[in-house]
């Protein structure tokens, strides 16, 4: 036993001291209870270091713990466990080292731990050459895990300072038929080894395809194996990688005919460039008569379907061929080709009509009536001219009267009052700061903060402690001012109140704030987001100082706006229990309150003025007086840009506490900063149309540089505030329009909807301008700030929701300044996605019987060639002129 604790005591030290190769001896010709013994002594120095400063001493004892903890276990469960301990991962002992300790087990023993470690997951980054190492020392059958396998092709990828190439390797490694076979059962494996899989001579799919032809790998297993992955899909990076790899392979004829059911399937269903394979091997069998028409047929069913246009097209094109070889099979095809009539892309419709045009004849009169029937789905336009040459019934009836369906109006949504309990609203505060939330859930929750802070203050914070808890101040060193200076700079929107609540911030800092506002300098958007502050820092320096019972300015409406009978009954119950208003609060209610119904509001003026009071005095002026009137704007350019200056908002009262006197200040974008803590913070933008309800082109125009570099610089996510504003009451003016029209030109898709959705909301409340809004697109797209493409895309889906005559008016508006520059210059610098945009308008004039004549459209339609541009603008000349109608 004294020899046991020596031993044990020995290999301590060692280990403590960081000598691997003296830990190593020792470690040499241990028995098992030797090493049992040894082992609770490594365990208490495992926790010892985990404790400890991360240090040179510890970094210098971690490899020999690896190693020794390792060697010391007797199982292979705690061995794989200790190899792979978190702790342990950054300072481990080498593989060299590792399989020197363990190689002396038994070859049973050193399979099972190379079998457990090649179970890990990625993330544990076990080294390969452990794994093989004791895979080798073993003579265990080779592991096919994930694990396992990416590691095998890591370094069978990396070792270039062998100077052999992965051809030479991958002939050497004896397991490399079994470990090829696992590569196509790992998931996701290609986001991994894609960019292992290079090209050239010596890449891996030209040594695979080697190897395959040489008979190292089963070439009908390999083959069987890809197709398989393929037809599995996944992520494009698999795709990629086991395309190329299926490329590699060269399959013969005789390979590729015995597959025709796998391409069927690729081509209806794969992504794009494995469709696109697929479909030329098809094709390639088709052009060579060993695909029958019927299996064309339902090949041409899966892929006309596709959005992909350049499948479609190729696809019309290889049926084009196989009718002109064998005319007999227009009976099984031409019902295939007349699928592509309902085909989104009035191109693709015109080309199987053309086709259908050109072979019908051929085709006996049962197929003929399905034709016919299937036409029915091609655009008025091409409908009319198939009424004409496909002879199709009803061509002379009156079509009906085009109807516009738009979404309905949003109705305004009331504020719910504030919670009862301080529980039930310690779960509202919690579920507003974990999501956010909108103008009603913020205004409630913070009216029940300050309603429950005057009842029972102490109650409500203990409420407040467990949802509060992730929030860094809440346990922050009261040594440092980290928290005083966080919260005089900004109030982080509830996160004051809640701070105040909980004792965490000063009275000074809070007193401070109040009268000073914020300590950074004044940015174009800060007008409006200074009184939002105020008001927040407001509610938070009275619970400290003097509560307010409740707050006077809590909206009536989701909207921002308070009803003035309700504002009058929250002035007199302040009479009633004596309570002092907040100075911001009770401005914040006077610029929310509805003055809109003359009639309501002399009444509630009269009830106020009735009160004796100071502020119902005020509010009665207030509702008998007309409040501040819009101001002017102008518009300036910069760069490609087209951005709105607005002059001083007259009628702002002087008694009106100093955040929100800069209200009504001028708005000169060109001398505001392009970057502050507003850009980058969008999360309060949405409370800003409240502080200011009514006059929403006060918060566009402070929003439309950022609304113009979703277009401009492709920023993401500042669109998403377009549906609130459309949504907002007041006056749609220059500021909103311009804010929509560089949303449905935004790069990303999120974006687009968002200027979509404010499009229809706009439209659907009667306060779209589409003449100005047409205008504005084209003059952005002119000077490139708005690229065509984009746009198309966006009027295309908010056209597909029913609102042709909408989108039809506004590119009426916008095209014409497009075409000019064509018929003056022969080409325009946005011409790129023009010919789509002409393809939405030309789809909207067919749908809503339009008629007349388009400036400068002659011009393009006279244009040679037969590009999607040209192709377009006769269509639309063709239906301005003649009118057709859905």
């Amino acid at each position: 036993m004294s020899g046991a604790v020596s031993a044990s005591e020995a290999l301590l030290g060692a280990v403590r001291a960081g000598r691997m190769g003296e830990a190593a001896g020792l470690l040499d010709g241990m028995t098992d209870a030797e090493r049992r013994a040894c082992l609770p002594a490594l365990k208490d120095l495992r926790k010892e270091l985990r404790a400890a400063p991360w240090d040179a001493a510890s970094r210098k004892a971690y490899p020999a713990l690896h190693a020794a903890g390792a060697a010391c276990h007797t199982g292979a469960a705690g061995t794989a466990t200790w190899l792979t301990a978190a702790d342990l991962r950054w300072s481990q002992a080498s593989p060299g080292v590792l399989l020197h300790v363990l190689g002396d087990r038994e070859r049973d023993w050193l399979g099972d731990v190379a079998h457990r470690l090649a179970e890990r997951p990625p993330l544990a980054q076990v080294p390969y050459e452990l794994m093989s190492g004791l895979v080798r020392l073993s003579g265990c059958p080779v592991p096919t895990t994930e694990t396992y396998v990416v590691g095998w092709i890591e370094q069978v990828g990396s070792l270039w300072q062998r100077g052999d190439t992965v051809l030479q390797r991958l002939r050497q490694d004896p397991y490399t038929a079994e470990l090829v076979a696992a590569v196509f059962e790992i998931p996701d494996i290609g986001s991994r080894l894609d960019w292992l899989f290079g090209d050239g001579p010596d890449s891996w799919f030209n040594a695979l395809a080697r190897l395959t032809r040489e008979g190292a790998l089963d070439r009908k297993a390999t083959v069987d194996a890809c197709v398989a992955r393929l037809l599995r899909g996944g992520v494009p990076s698999d795709c990629r990688v086991f395309l190329r790899l299926l490329t590699a392979l060269e399959l013969t004829r005789d390979e590729e005919r015995e597959r025709v059911a796998d391409w069927l399937a690729l081509a209806s269903d794969a992504v794009s460039t494995v469709a696109s394979h697929a479909q030329s091997v098809l094709g390639s069998l088709t052009l060579d008569g060993e695909l029958t028409p019927r299996q064309l047929a339902e090949m041409s069913g899966g892929v006309l379907f596709r959005t992909e246009k350049k499948l479609v097209r190729a696809q019309l094109v290889l049926l084009g061929k196989a009718l002109r070889c064998d005319p007999s099979s227009a009976a099984e095809l031409l019902p295939a080709v007349a699928q592509a009539f309902g085909h989104e892309d009035t191109d693709v419709q015109e080309r199987a009509l053309k086709l259908v045009e050109r072979h019908l004849d051929a085709a006996p009169p049962e197929v003929r009536g399905e034709v016919v029937d299937a036409a029915e789905e091609l655009s008025p336009g091409l409908r009319v001219r198939a009424a004409e040459t496909l002879g199709l019934e009803g061509a002379d009836r009156v079509p009906e009267p085009y109807v516009e369906l738009l979404p309905p109006a949003p109705e305004p949504a009331r504020v719910p009052p504030a919670p009862d309990s301080a529980v039930e609203l310690a779960e509202e505060v919690g579920a507003l700061l974990a999501s956010g939330g909108d103008v009603a859930a913020f205004e409630r929750t913070l009216d029940g903060l300050v309603r429950h802070g005057y009842r029972d203050r102490d109650a409500l914070a203990e409420a407040l402690k467990p949802v509060v808890t992730r929030l860094w101040w809440v346990d922050a060193d009261p040594r440092y001012p980290s928290v005083e200076k966080y919260f005089r700079a900004d109030p982080h929107g509830l996160e004051v109140v809640l701070a105040t609540l909980l004792g965490q911030v000063s009275t000074a800092t809070l007193h401070r704030a109040d009268q000073h506002g914020p300590m950074t300098d004044p940015c174009v958007h800060s007008a409006v987001a200074a009184a939002f502050n105020a008001r927040l820092w407001e509610a938070a320096h009275r619970l400290s100082t003097d509560p307010l019972p409740f707050l006077l300015a809590t909206p009536t409406w989701g909207s921002g706006l308070l009803e003035p009978d309700e504002l009058v009954a929250r002035l007199d119950e302040y009479r009633r229990l004596g309570a002092r208003p907040g100075e911001t609060d009770f401005a914040q209610a006077l610029l929310r309150v509805r003055r809109d119904d003359s009639a309501s509001s002399a009444a509630a003026a009269e009830r106020a003025a009735a009160l004796g009071t100071a502020e119902g005095n005020r509010l009665a002026l207030w509702l008998t007086t007309d409040g501040p009137s819009l101001p002017w704007s102008s518009r300036r350019t910069s760069g490609v840009r087209i951005l709105l200056e607005l002059g001083e908002l007259d009628g702002v009262p002087g008694e009106f506490p100093p955040a929100f006197q800069r209200i009504g200040r001028p708005v000169g974008l060109f001398k505001a900063r392009a970057y502050c803590a507003h850009y980058w913070d969008r999360a309060e933008r949405h409370h800003w149309l409240a502080v200011v309800p009514g006059r929403r082109e006060l918060v566009a125009a402070r929003l439309l540089h950022e609304l113009s570099s979703v277009a401009v610089e492709g920023t993401r996510g500042d669109a998403s505030v377009l549906p609130l504003l459309a949504e907002a009451p007041g006056d749609a003016g220059e500021a909103v329009h311009l804010g929509v029209a560089y949303g449905l030109g935004a790069r990303h898709p999120e974006d687009r909807l968002s200027a979509v959705d404010a499009l229809l909301v706009l439209a659907a409340q009667g306060q779209l301008d589409t003449e100005r809004l047409g205008a504005d697109l084209g003059q952005l797209m002119r000077r490139g700030a708005v690229k065509p493409l984009r746009l198309a895309e966006s009027v295309r889906t908010a056209a597909t929701t029913g609102a042709y005559a909408t989108v039809w008016e506004i590119l009426r508006a916008a095209l014409p300044v497009l075409l000019a520059d064509l018929a003056t210059d022969g080409a325009a610098a946005s011409a790129r996605g023009f010919g789509e945009l002409l393809a939405v308008a030309a789809e909207c004039a067919e749908r809503t019987g339009a008629r007349g004549c388009m400036a400068h459209l002659a011009q393009a339609a006279d244009r040679r060639g037969s590009s999607r541009l040209v192709t377009q603008a006769r269509r639309l000349r063709a239906t301005l002129d003649h009118g057709v109608a859905a």
